[in-house]
């Protein structure tokens, strides 16, 4: 077993530092986040790198790389900040399903324009009296001649709003399907369909530069041929599509993880209190080793569940423990990191303040850490019988 980056993948890593290094100003960052704003510029040129659907095929706008190398770009995004890079980390949400599922006209129309940094896209799943559970919708498609008509509301939808392009929705097409999840279908929804709309869902505890949208459908027609994939097949490509996406936010935990720690770290070798560094005192120094070692453990995990996933074997179990374990590490090291600034970890212009609220979400979106722990138990219960 090989644990050593190809000189390919050390020169993307490096790639992305220097993007950071050159694009992430904190007074701009900062403003953002104040505005509650979307960082289209920084979004433009991260597109313009190639860090936007690094693992598209070329033919769609992308480099052909892997998960693995998707996830690397996001490690560091989020490392360098943890608001922005959030923003640019699921700028191409949910695309997966296009490019997994969709057709070839879905495929050529959409995926160019989202790895260019034209549209932002979206996964429209959660829905506000079902939250965790989308084994069924209230949203429903309903046929009429050679059209689907949408009519249903979808909250929390990440992207959702101003910049977005379409929305991969799931929606209820067969309403006498049992198991009702039977019945759940995927369909692609151009985001400036008469009868669409966004609303912002207001002021969150973090990701602040991110969209974050309620999303209504009343009476939006689409054609037939937006379905995406199989018909009554929604639900398993939704499930899918969520082995990959753990990955990518337990990338984003870790980089949010690594980059409270690479500030608590400068600070505490910088500091002095009772006539000595920071770093100096033990208890300081047992913090550092302590998440420094979350980290580590995160990271292997993390890396291990892409690379699985690119040699083609989707592992429901390792995804999950992955996402959840990064999570859990982004929250624990931001909230020591704090700590460890003392009153200053407070102050917005510290940061470490906003990396842990921007932390939590890892612990929410894709799937709560409960979720993560029922799947595990699936897997590990499902080999006992």
């Amino acid at each position: 077993m090989d644990f050593e980056l190809k000189k390919e993948q050390k020169d993307i890593q490096k790639a992305v530092r220097d993007f950071v290094k050159g694009e992430f100003k904190k007074d701009v960052i900062l403003e953002l986040e104040e505005k509650h704003e979307y960082p289209e510029k920084m979004w433009k040129k991260a597109a313009e790198l190639g860090f936007i659907g690094i693992h598209f095929p070329e033919e769609y706008g992308g480099q052909g790389m892997g998960v693995f190398e998707n996830i690397l770009v996001a490690e560091e995004l989020c490392r360098g900040d943890s608001s922005v890079g959030a923003c640019l980390v699921l700028a191409d949400f949910a695309s997966e399903i296009v490019l997994h599922f969709g057709s070839d006209e879905q495929k050529k129309k959409w995926l160019p324009q989202v790895a260019e940094g034209k549209v932002l896209s979206c996964g429209a799943f959660t829905e506000p009296d079902h939250g965790s559970d989308i084994t069924s919708m209230n949203t429903a498609a309903v046929k009429d001649g050679n059209e689907w008509v949408i009519n249903g509301t979808k909250i929390f939808i990440t992207n959702g709003g101003p910049l977005a392009g379409f929305y991969s929705v799931l929606c209820q097409t067969d309403p006498e399907a049992k198991p009702g999840y039977r019945g759940l279908s995927l369909i692609l929804v151009e985001a400036d369909r008469p009868g669409v709309s966004a609303a912002s869902v207001g002021t969150k505890m973090g990701i602040r530069t991110m969209h974050t949208a309620e999303v209504n459908f009343k009476d939006v027609r689409v054609p037939l041929s937006n379905l995406i994939g199989k018909e009554g097949k929604g639900f398993y490509q939704v499930l899918e599509f969520f082995d990959e996406s753990r990955i990518l936010i337990g990338a984003q935990g870790l980089g949010t993880a690594q980059g409270a720690f690479d500030r608590a770290l400068a600070y505490v070798k910088s500091r002095e209190q009772f006539g000595k560094k920071i770093a100096d005192f033990q208890i300081t120094q047992h913090k550092l080793a302590d998440m420094a070692t979350k980290i580590e453990m995160a990271r292997m995990l993390v890396y291990k569940a892409a690379w699985n996933f690119d040699q083609g074997r989707i592992d429901p179990k390792l995804t999950s423990m992955a996402k959840m374990v990064a999570g859990r590490t982004a929250v624990e090291v931001a909230d020591e990191a704090i700590q460890l600034l003392g009153g200053y970890g407070y102050m917005l212009e510290y940061e470490v303040e906003r990396f842990y609220r921007d932390a939590k979400i890892c612990e929410l979106y894709e799937g709560t850490k409960e979720i993560q722990k029922n799947t595990i138990a699936s897997a590990l219960l499902g080999k006992l019988k």
